[in-house]
């Protein structure tokens, strides 16, 4: 029988792009070649994504065939490099039950947006504190406007106007698929607590 294999010559070109903010002002940042590697790998997996999450998890960084030549010493100090330098931003996220390292593209290495996520907070919330600032700024980093979006259009429908809950919805769809029929299931059941059960529940204002 044939090798059905494709070599990495042999597959389909696939573009993705940086915005030119990412070579004048992340990279001059990064201080040696696995950095480097390590955090375009990551752009990547991030950019190339169907779903558009803008975070890959540790477990895919490390199973990917790119990472083949790196060992996991090196993978952890280029990340805990990338960090330092603000060229990857970490955080954990709850997935599937399991709580994971998971990274994202700061600043400097995503395209630019006019999404406002502290607009839509002030118009569908109130008032930002410092906390809630820093905690709207990860979410930012980590989940597609239309994610989020969406959630506070979820959470205003339910009059649960609370950013935890939001928050939690988000993380759901990250851990679960956002389109995949858990998630569907749980939404024809018509629970309208049923993000108040999960990490942040204790926090969310009924």
């Amino acid at each position: 029988m044939p090798d059905q294999r494709v070599s990495s010559s042999q597959r389909k070109t696939v573009f993705i792009s940086l915005p030119d903010s990412f070579f004048t002002q992340a990279v001059p940042k990064i201080k040696d070649l696995a950095e480097l590697k390590i955090v375009l790998y990551a752009a990547y997996l991030i950019l190339q994504k169907k779903e558009r999450t803008y975070f890959v998890t540790y477990k895919e960084l490390r199973s990917h065939e790119l990472m083949a030549t790196i060992d996991e010493k090196t993978l952890r100090q280029a990340l805990n490099s990338a960090i330092e330098h603000g060229t990857l931003f970490h955080s954990t996220l709850n997935i599937n039950g399991v709580l994971e390292d998971v990274y994202s593209l700061t600043a400097d290495s995503r395209q630019p947006s006019t999404f406002n996520i502290f607009a839509l907070y002030e118009q569908n919330i109130g008032i930002i504190t410092p906390m809630i600032a820093e905690e709207l700024k990860e979410a930012d980093r980590f989940y597609p406007p239309q994610w989020i979006e969406e959630a506070f259009r979820e959470a205003v429908t339910l009059n649960k106007r609370s950013w935890k809950y939001i928050a939690r919805i988000l993380e759901r769809w990250a851990s679960e698929g956002k389109d995949s029929g858990e998630y569907k299931r749980d939404i024809k059941k018509d629970d309208p607590d049923k993000y108040i059960k999960g990490r942040y529940g204790h926090m969310v204002r009924r």
